[in-house]
């Protein structure tokens, strides 16, 4: 018998498990305001990430490790108030988890009381497992974050694919296995070989989402500003620009400027 899940009910933990069972691919997309966040949740996707990600694409810095557990708290609460279907999923910002078991579940509860989301995910594998065990004494579900891990890009050096090699691909579907034996309720496979990603995707219960990992993940994620177009710069090879709205925009605020000089705007029908 065929689950329905297209309905208005909320997307939780189990749903997205009932998902991967009944082969059902899981959509996701990022959302940092209450705005996009309501176009993504009508638009249908099954969960919204607030990303880390805003640290690039809403406050212009060249990595995602500057943004601040405030900021991504203010994000959250935004995209929170916007989304009635999609479950929301915070990521834990840079600094806020590393290292230290207690600090990780101190932010993942503060992300969780003062925004109101859902799960939060974390980044990394081996070197991250005592947090996600800890944070899940709390009930906070996690969701993980393995291949690339752009919160220790200085430490690799660049953003080209991981785990090309045989040594680091096995490592990674260990890493993979380690994350779920710990109690993560999804995994993000990030910029990987599609034929590494069908094989964790295939060797683990929980569903595996991915972005640059090919088909055979249980779910796909973009960063709703580069499928809409709204970034024109950023073009890798797994990208699917589904709207250009940077060029849209542009020429509709020249139309704009335009009309304003002109005396055009506003016209007779558009004042009181």
């Amino acid at each position: 018998m065929s689950v329905n899940f297209n309905t208005k009910k909320r997307i939780t933990t189990k749903t997205l498990q009932e998902m991967k069972a009944s082969k059902h691919k899981i959509s996701m997309l990022t959302a940092y305001d209450y705005t996009m966040a309501k176009i993504i949740d009508a638009g249908g996707a099954d969960v919204i990430l607030v990303g880390d990600s805003a640290s690039n694409v809403m406050a212009g810095h060249e990595t995602t490790l500057p943004i601040t557990l405030d900021q991504m708290i203010y994000h959250a609460s935004s995209v929170v108030r916007g989304a009635q279907r999609a479950m929301i999923v915070v990521d834990l910002p840079f600094g806020s988890y590393q290292g230290n078991t207690k600090e990780g579940l101190s932010s993942a509860i503060k992300i969780m009381k003062e925004s109101g989301a859902h799960a939060v995910k974390l980044e990394g594998g081996y070197d991250i497992v005592d947090s996600i065990k800890r944070i899940l004494t709390a009930g906070i579900p996690v969701m993980g974050h393995l291949g690339l891990i752009p919160q220790s890009i200085y430490k690799f050096g660049s953003y080209t694919v991981r785990a090309e090699r045989e040594d680091e691909a096995k490592q990674l579907i260990n890493e993979a296995k380690a994350l779920e034996q710990a109690g993560v309720f999804a995994i993000v496979l990030e910029k990987i070989p599609a034929s590494l990603a069908s094989e964790i995707a295939q060797s683990i219960t929980i569903p595996v989402i991915g972005i640059g990992a090919g088909n055979g993940c249980d779910g796909q994620v973009l960063v709703s500003h580069d499928m809409f177009g709204m970034t024109h710069e950023f073009s890798p090879r797994f990208l699917r620009r589904y709207l250009n709205l940077y060029g849209e925009m542009k020429d509709a605020v020249s139309q704009y400027c335009s009309d304003v000089q002109r005396g055009d705007f506003p016209n007779e029908k558009e004042q009181y």
